[in-house]
């Protein structure tokens, strides 16, 4: 039997190719990193790629120091989908979400995958290093 060896007490990351990251989250998960801290996205250059990054936590009763892992999944821009974690972490719901509506990175097999913050007709995504802002301003009353 091969065994997944992590370093003990020390931050882990790794550079998972998009197919293989649903694999790692699982074995993650069985090897007891089942917290997840959090999930965030970047784009990585104008043009470029587009980073999914989660954090993992692994806690043990009776044991000082919690072991971390961070896991960055990379994917082009012009096709930015990566397999979602939701089914083995359901803490990824929102998280998922929310990289979807400002960088546009599609999540494979996520159940609820619509825009969380900005508005359903909204055109672009905003966090996107080449993104443009539109023209117009929307005026609010300032009560």
């Amino acid at each position: 039997m091969v065994g997944l060896r992590l370093p003990r007490n020390r931050d882990f990351t790794n550079q998972a190719r998009r197919l293989a990251f649903y694999c790692i989250a699982v074995i993650l998960y069985v090897y007891g990193y089942n917290y997840l801290r959090s999930q965030c996205a970047y784009d990585v250059a104008p043009g470029g790629l587009l980073a999914s990054v989660y954090h993992l936590t692994r806690i043990e009763y009776g044991v000082n120091q919690a072991e971390e892992v961070c896991i960055k999944v990379f994917t082009h821009r012009s096709n930015p989908r990566i397999p979602s974690v939701f089914w083995v972490c359901k803490s990824t719901d929102f998280q998922e979400r929310e990289s979807y509506d400002m960088l546009g990175i599609t999540y494979d097999s996520h159940p609820r995958l619509k825009r969380i913050l900005m508005p359903e007709s909204w055109i672009g995504w905003p966090l996107r290093k080449d993104y443009i802002a539109p023209n117009f301003y929307e005026l609010q009353d300032a009560y």
